[in-house]
């Protein structure tokens, strides 16, 4: 604008177009001036508005030019927008241009006079660029301005750029209308919805199109209160004012029965907050900056956590700032000082003014400093350099990092960053002078510290232990033994700290663990090399090392091994031999090895040189034996010994050679090897010296016996061993004291799978064979290394053999033995699996014909259940292995879980005691490799192999029972039939299978309903009567106690009757514990066990208290004794005997935990035959009470002179002997049928007659002991005035003597089956199969049908 003091009007138009040719330009003088922008589209977004022209040439380019019109008539700015707004866009190019399109053109610009002055103000939609309102003059009078915008200038900028388009935002407003709310605003397809969305929307287009920038209003929802109305408005930023009218427009273009709240209205802006975070990587412990800006002009600015329920306020650790800059542009910081993980989340930072809110949210994140570090280490004061090593999680740029120590004594060092991995080294070396011998040991502390820019900080402390060299001393004795002796090394060091500590022999091979032990005391330690029993591979030279990180210190001691033979090595011709009173025998003595001993015979006390033979490397000492010249009589007993001396000096005696020095006449069998013998007699001999086939260089092992029948020796048993395994015999037995025993046991394993598969047809003949190879996989299984796959393989291997169907006849040649080789390889099998590891944590799966192997290592984490299955189809036999995820994640990580499986072992284990139960079912063994310390359970699934319709049940093989023998065991297992398989659950782990006893009746048999409702009838019926018994004594007492014996006759009746009455209800406790499957409470069933024991032996006592006043009263007459005198012996007897065998049983059988039976609340048999200290008493007092009847029905009859007594004594005396020689017999009788039920077999008439007699013990002390006695009768008829029968029988006197009969009765058999140990059955002495079953007791399990 050339002439500012002209009255003109000038306005500025927009102009966008796009081309495709290069522009050329030709503007006239009316153009002024000419600002021409070129923008690419594929550029940033230009200020100005732009449109994307689509075509098939090559993109358009648009062009924005600022055109400035001049008038001297102001009038004519009017028409100009009015034509330009009824243009339609695009407008086509002309001729000289017709690539070119108009795309918009707008009014931007407009400046007038006012006074003497020009107003340059910006249309709607703009505003000026900031930078020309902070160095123009603005129109401070300009009410239209936006807060905080330049919307009007003084004079028009010479070189632009002029009013620009502004921003388009989003506001977000509400409003509130007050009616009452309708729950069909919330369904936005309802027609009540609808309705205010239209109504709404129409009054919000005509108030807010005034707006600047308008483009759209809609209305998002409703909500309670009274009706909130939510709606969003897109337009350019308003200016309060312009704000407040569009609201009354809206006001008033809406329906006045909507009842809207002017005063509510509040709105939302987006787009105009400028949000920053410093640093950008926040770490625990810095100190963060929060900044907000915005241009609108206002300090009212608030700060929230999202987290948190109120604004944040400044203090300790928070402080807000705001301020306006340069009078343009609000900035609000939010400091936070240490911040922490609590701290991090999203803030909000709000600017109010007006009705507008302009907010903006930033989520902060807050890492914690983790550094990570070297472990703590030893380190040994020799000058070697050191290095501790610190590195933070995230790779930053650091600050700076220090390094701290704190510690008793001082070893510097040097650090090193290395910025490019975020770490930092720490080198220090320390020699003897830094830590002598006073400071060996001592420990000092270094931390690394990272810190960052804003002030964060983390450390790591690494703790480091220097000490000096060890020098060691080492027993100074030479050691030299001889082999079978035992020798000890001690090693000691003046330094307690070390690594690791370990011996290695001459060879540099280390000495297996198990030989040595290492303890440290505060200013030494000591470690000691200890073999009980040397062999030769034990001569040599002995290193102890004591290593501390690389600093060895070692020390050496020499150790020499004698030959000499073992006992069990030498072996003897003959072990026994009968020889004719004058005639000779040659004895021999042989060891495998040719070497410098001496030999002598020993027969009695004389001893006589040998002489010696050499075949191969077998050497064999001979003595020949003149029966004349050595004995003086016969027949005699002649023991014949060896000795062996060694270089040494030490001896060795070999085992006894019998000779039995007989009549010749005697004689029928000889044989030239064998010898002589008399009829039917029987000589072992070593199967290498007898009559079987065997060579020097190939010799055999074990014992055949002979026995002398008719003329002939014939074989009774053999044992033999075949040379291969006999080999590998004697090499197990040597490895097992081998210093390097892990190191040959996998090629030992490996060798003994391929020799074993080799002799299978050896095996199956000879038993001798079998248990050697059992023998041998026992003696292996204690060595106590770690079991890898191939090593595991290898046993599988070698039991699969010994397993398969042709050797199970030998099998049971070996139990006819009475050995338990079959609980001895389960017993090995178990050890082997509990020894395997895994080296890729990954259990090996093995299958075989007759063993099956399924494992899985526990990983941390999330443990996956526990499911193995095993199939054998040659067999018809299946099983499941279950443990639940909540058992599994109890066990530590890297905790190995085997399973293994036998078709076949199920028929050569033993039965149970008696013989009547066995296996028919797999056996599956489960074992952990570390220890259980929670509660565990195990579920099996096994196929129900019930051919001979037995009862199954869930057992486990028990190693403990049969004095260590192994047997069945159902403790801590439950089950559960389903169809053609048996569900088994049990609380430890171990070998199990299913038993399954023939004789138990099924429990949905006839029988077994029989004898259930027996025992409920008869428990009833007895509880009954013995109250009513009771009652009746308390009813009659004054009547009948009138004399000193009916006084004590009812003394003993009354406490029979409550004893047993008390023995019954603590039976139905007991009952109650059982029959519903609780597993069994110690506490509680100890205490019902000992309670019934208790009671039903004063029943039985307070009879015999009965039996002997009849004695006492009838044999000592003339003796009398006071009331008070005989009750306190009735009731010392009564009770006191009955407590003391009570407290003994207990008291000597609970400590072990062998007092009850395991299933069931009763005295324990097998075990410890508690069971006796209440059959005994029992029994012994039937007899005695049998006894005292006859002698006093015997006096009574034939009495003597002055032994009558008074006829009302004489009836009462008389009354008793009838009732005790009625119930003794009963009782007597109803314990014949109960030790008639132990016997296998036994008839069902024997269980049914017992059970009655049992549970209708309190009916027959209410009949025979109280109602039986007339007195007792007519006291009752004259209490309930039956006069008629009572004055018949007024004078007369009986004392009716009652004798309990001991009852089990329960209102369930099986509490009587519990008693007596037979299931579903009455038994007397029948040993329940009880044990404690400990974590690791023995892990194989079976189905016992």
């Amino acid at each position: 604008m050339k002439h500012p003091g002209r009255t003109t009007l000038c306005f500025v138009i927009l102009v966008i177009y796009s081309s495709q040719v290069t522009a050329t330009w030709n503007i006239e003088s009316s153009v002024h001036p000419l600002n021409l922008q070129e923008h690419g589209l594929a550029g940033e977004e230009p200020l100005r508005q732009k449109r994307a022209v689509a075509t098939s040439h090559p993109p358009a380019k648009e062009y924005t030019v600022d055109i400035e019109i001049s008038f001297e008539n102001a009038s004519f700015l009017d028409p100009v927008k009015a034509y330009l707004n009824s243009l339609s866009f695009p407008i086509q190019g002309n001729d000289t241009d017709p690539a070119a399109n108009i795309l918009s053109i707008e009014v931007t610009t407009v400046c007038r006079p006012t006074g003497n002055e020009i107003w340059c103000s910006c249309e709607s939609g703009y505003r000026w660029p900031q930078e020309q309102c902070l160095h123009n003059l603005t129109c401070q009078e300009h009410d239209n301005a936006p807060a905080g915008r330049c919307n009007c200038l003084k004079g028009l900028p010479p070189n632009g750029p002029f009013c620009q388009l502004q921003r388009e935002i989003t506001l977000r407003m509400s409003v509130r209308l007050n009616v009452g709310f309708q729950e069909d605003l919330r369904n936005t397809s309802s027609a009540l919805y609808r309705s205010y969305k239209t109504d709404l929307e129409t009054a919000f287009w005509k108030g807010y199109s005034i707006l600047p920038g308008f483009k759209l209003v809609t209305v998002t929802g409703f909500r309670p209160g009274s009706v909130v109305v939510a709606y969003e408005i897109r337009t350019t930023t308003p200016s309060p004012g312009l704000m407040h009218r569009a609201n009354e427009l809206v006001t008033q273009n809406l329906n006045q029965t909507y009842k809207m709240d002017f005063t509510s209205f509040q709105a939302v802006t987006s787009n105009e907050t400028r949000f920053f975070v410093t640093p950008e990587i926040i770490f625990e412990g810095d100190t963060v900056t929060l900044v907000c800006e915005n241009d609108v002009l206002s300090s009212n600015v608030s700060w929230h956590h999202v987290g948190r329920h109120a604004n944040i306020q400044n203090g300790s650790r928070f402080w807000v700032y705001t301020t306006v800059l340069n009078n343009l542009t609000s900035v609000s910081r939010l400091t936070v000082f240490n911040i922490t993980l609590g701290d991090a989340g999203e803030y909000i930072c709000k600017l109010t003014m007006d009705i507008f809110e302009y907010e903006s949210r930033k989520k902060i994140n807050v890492t914690p400093i983790r550094i990570f570090a070297s472990e703590d280490m030893k380190v040994t004061c020799d000058n070697s350099p050191v290095s501790l090593n610190c590195c933070s999680e995230i790779n930053v740029n650091w600050s700076k990092v220090e390094w701290k120590q704190e510690g008793e004594i001082t070893i510097p060092g040097n650090s090193e960053e290395d910025s490019d991995s975020s770490c930092s080294r720490y080198t220090l070396k320390a020699d003897g002078s830094q830590c002598p011998s006073g400071s060996a040991g001592r420990t000092v502390t270094y931390t690394c510290e990272f810190i960052s820019f804003h002030g964060a900080r983390g450390s790591k402390n690494i703790e480091v232990t220097f000490t000096s060299v060890a020098n060691l001393t080492i027993t100074p004795d030479p050691i030299s033994v001889s082999e079978g002796q035992n020798f000890s090394i001690k090693c000691i060091s003046d330094v307690s700290n070390y690594d690791e500590v370990y011996w290695k022999t001459s060879a540099g091979i280390k000495v297996h663990q198990r030989f040595y032990t290492t303890r440290r005391y505060a200013d030494k330690a000591e470690s000691v090399l200890t073999v009980r029993s040397s062999t030769r591979e034990w001569n040599g030279t002995y290193q102890c090392i004591f290593r501390y990180r690389n600093s060895y210190s070692v020390t050496t001691k020499d150790v020499t091994v004698h030959p000499l033979p073992q006992e069990s090595n030498i072996m003897v011709d003959p072990l026994e031999a009968s020889i004719p009173c004058t005639g000779s025998h040659h004895f021999r003595c042989c060891v495998e090895e040719d070497e410098d001993y001496k030999v002598t015979f020993q027969v009695d006390t004389l001893t006589f040189p040998a002489a010696k033979e050499v075949h191969g490397k077998q050497a064999c000492y001979t003595f020949n034996f003149m029966a004349k010249s050595i004995v003086s009589w016969c027949p005699k007993h002649v023991d014949v010994f060896c000795h062996f001396t060694n270089a040494a000096n030490n001896s060795v005696r070999s085992r006894s050679m019998k000779l039995n020095l007989v009549p010749g006449e005697n004689i029928t069998c000889r044989d030239p090897i064998i010898g002589v013998g008399e009829p039917g007699k029987v000589i072992p001999k070593l199967c290498r010296f007898s009559n079987l086939s065997s060579s020097p260089a190939s010799p055999v092992g074990g014992v055949v016996t002979y026995k002398c029948v008719g003329s002939q020796w014939e074989v009774k048993k053999s044992d033999c061993i075949s040379a291969p395994i006999n080999s590998l015999l004697q090499l197990a037995k040597a490895l097992s004291k081998s210093p390097s025993q892990d190191k040959k046991l996998p090629t030992y394993l490996k060798d003994l799978s391929v020799s074993t598969d080799k002799v299978a047809h050896e095996v199956s003949s000879s038993p001798g064979n079998l248990g050697a190879i059992v023998n041998i996989l026992d003696l292996l299984s204690t060595v106590p290394i770690q079991v890898n796959s191939e090593m595991m393989m290898n046993v599988l291997s070698t039991v699969n053999v010994i397993l398969d169907k042709p050797i199970l006849s030998t099998w049971k040649v070996l139990q006819q033995q009475q050995t338990n080789h079959s609980s001895q390889l389960l017993d090995s099998v178990e050890r082997f699996s509990r020894a395997l590891r895994s080296e890729n944590s990954t259990i090996l799966s093995i299958s075989h014909t007759n063993v099956q192997m399924r494992g899985m290592v526990i990983k941390s984490g999330s443990p996956k259940p526990y499911k193995q299955k095993f199939v054998f189809s040659d067999s018809d036999l299946w099983g499941d292995v279950a443990i639940d995820e909540c058992h599994v994640e109890n066990l530590q990580p890297d905790t190995s879980i085997v399973t293994v499986a036998f078709p076949t072992l199920k028929t050569i284990l033993a039965q149970d005691t008696q013989g009547r139960n066995f296996a028919n079912s797999l056996v599956m063994t489960t074992t952990v490799s570390h220890k259980i310390t929670a509660p565990f359970r195990i579920s099996m699934t096994f196929k129900n192999n019930n051919s001979l319709r037995g009862k199954p049940q869930c057992v486990f093989w028990n190693f403990s029972l049969a004095n260590y023998t192994g047997g069945w065991d159902s403790s801590g297992c439950y089950m559960k039939v389903d169809g053609d398989s048996v569900l088994c659950s049990c609380d430890h782990l171990t070998s199990f299978s299913i038993l399954m006893s023939p004789d138990s009746p099924d429990p949905d048999s006839l029988l077994k309903i029989l004898l259930d409702i027996i025992s409920y009838i008869g428990l009833c019926f007895s509880i009954l009567s013995l109250a009513a018994c009771l009652v009746v004594e308390a009813v009659v007492w004054k009547s009948v106690t009138k004399n000193r014996t009916s006084y004590m006759r009812h003394i003993c009746i009354v406490n029979i009757a409550a004893s047993l009455l008390v023995a019954d209800i603590w039976f139905i406790v007991a009952s109650t514990i059982r029959d519903h499957h609780y597993v069994l409470n110690e506490t509680a069933c100890v205490a019902a066990t000992f309670f019934i024991h208790f009671f039903y032996l004063s029943v039985f006592f307070w009879m015999l208290t009965l039996g002997l006043m009849l004695f006492y009263r009838l044999v000592f007459i003339l003796h009398d004794s006071s009331k008070s005198i005989q009750k306190a012996i009735a009731f010392s007897l009564g009770y006191g005997c009955p407590l003391i065998i009570s407290v003994i049983t207990v008291g000597a059988t609970q400590p072990r935990e062998v007092y009850t039976r395991k299933n069931a609340c009763w005295l324990n048999w097998e075990d410890t035959k508690a069971l006796l200290a209440f059959v005994i008493p029992a029994l012994i007092i039937v007899v005695v009470n049998m006894t005292i009847t006859v002698v006093v029905i015997t006096k009574i009859l034939r009495p003597s002179i002055g032994d009558k007594p008074n006829k009302q004594e004489k009836n009462s005396l008389f009354q008793i002997t009838k009732s005790i020689g009625v119930l003794t017999p009963l009782l007597g009788l109803t314990w014949g049928f109960g030790l008639a039920t132990v016997f296998q077999g036994s008839n069902a008439v024997f269980h049914i007659v017992f059970t009655l007699l049992n549970a209708f013990q309190g009916l027959f002390i209410l009949l025979f002991g109280c109602l039986w006695d007339q007195k007792v009768q007519e006291a009752l008829l004259k209490k309930y005035s039956l006069s008629r029968w009572s004055s018949q029988h007024s004078k007369s006197t009986s004392l009716g003597s009652s004798t309990p009969v001991f009852s089990m009765s329960s209102p369930i058999s099986r509490r009587f089956n519990n008693l007596f140990g037979k299931t579903g059955t009455y038994n007397v002495s029948t040993p329940e199969t009880t044990s404690s079953s400990l974590e690791n007791t023995s892990s194989a399990y079976s189905l016992l049908n």
